[in-house]
């Protein structure tokens, strides 16, 4: 099975119910679960069925669709009160992933910038622009991998992180898309390695099971690996992902990201972070203004396990994230195309970014 067949999400047929693709037992197990209230779809985000910053987003502007269609038929001001408070459910699910909450105000203004609307033309408009939110993010999937091909030579060694795929995203991914375009011209010759990414494997699990299934020349390596790699020359560029970017271009991606781009500067590779406009917060100065989640010990301590393979009662620290600071990044590689230093000048230029 070709992981691009999969959709991460999508909206059933007779727009009742949210169908996302199980990512937790991926790859062992292709499982659709189909969700309709806002509680469950939080729940769906928070245990990383589904996961990735443009995937979220998706995820989020359907089920605002979703909640909107269930909510009974009143005045504008109580509708939009009722609206707010599922917006409050979905908004607690995960703190880091900026995308959640830029989809979430993306739907609320919906609401708000059309206050005439009746209950009938309020449902159909949230239901397009959920639409039009994950249609964009196929686009911003293409145009990134078409600027990303012009940074790829024939025969490299590209270095990934955790996954920026098409299972974090609607359709292609981030990260990959720059490999996706360069399969599409015909290109057979790049080699990519995985980074298992702990604890959660989304490199081993994900990014190593969707470039097998397109057909890549995948190698999977332990997290402490890639110095090795890079120091035998096998790694010639590094394309990551990321959840919120900052106006100084801070960027937080899986935890593990920063290690990468310090390695990567000491060998002297190039490393790139892909972003759609969407994830870059101008709101916020830098990386330190960005929230960092602290998700449970067992995910570290037992989850991989058939029994605990740490001493009961150890401290455990699980943030699930890290901020590569921006004097390690090559450059910010967004869908309005490639930036760097200084990168708040360079967001300006193309338009990008929340403005502050």
């Amino acid at each position: 099975m070709n992981a691009l067949e999969l959709d991460t999400v999508r909206l059933s047929a007779d727009r009742t119910c949210l169908e996302i693709l199980d990512q937790t037992l991926l790859p062992g197990t292709v499982k659709v679960l189909r969700l309709s209230r806002a509680e469950d779809i939080r729940e769906a985000i928070r245990s990383l069925r589904v996961r990735g910053a443009p995937a979220i987003g998706v995820c989020a502007g359907y089920a605002m669709a979703l909640a909107a269609s269930q909510l009974p038929e009143t005045d504008y001001d109580a509708f939009l009160a009722a609206f707010r408070e599922k917006k409050a459910v979905l908004a607690s699910a995960r703190p880091t992933a900026v995308n959640l909450f830029w989809a979430l105000d993306r739907m609320e203004r919906t609401v708000t910038d059309h206050p005439g609307d009746t209950p009938a033309e309020r449902r159909e408009r949230l239901f397009r622009e959920a639409q039009a939110i994950r249609d964009e993010d196929v686009a911003i999937s293409r145009s990134i991998g078409r600027i990303g091909l012009a940074l790829l030579r024939h025969g490299d060694g590209v270095l990934t992180h955790c996954n920026a795929g098409t299972l974090a995203t609607a359709k292609y991914g981030t990260a990959t898309a720059p490999l996706y375009a360069a399969k599409e011209q015909g290109w057979e010759d790049l080699r990519i390695y995985c980074d298992e990414t702990r604890p959660l494997l989304q490199g081993a699990r994900l990014t190593a099971f969707e470039l097998v299934s397109a057909g890549f020349d995948t190698t999977l390596i332990c997290d402490n690996m890639a110095s090795s790699m890079m120091a035998q020359g096998l790694i010639d560029i590094v394309f990551v992902g990321c959840d919120r970017v900052a106006r100084n271009g801070d960027a937080a991606n899986k935890i593990g990201t920063s290690g990468v781009a310090i390695l990567a500067r000491h060998y002297g590779i190039p490393f790139y972070v892909c972003a759609p406009s969407s994830t870059i917060d101008m709101s916020i100065p830098d990386g330190g203004a960005i929230p960092i989640e602290e998700r449970p010990a067992e995910e570290v301590t037992e989850m991989w396990y058939k029994e605990p393979m740490a001493p009961r009662g150890v401290k455990v620290r699980n943030p699930a994230f890290d901020v590569t600071d921006h004097s390690l990044i090559t450059g910010i590689l967004t869908e309005k195309g490639l930036c760097a230093a200084p990168y708040e000048d360079a967001f300006r230029a193309l338009g990008i970014g929340k403005e502050a």
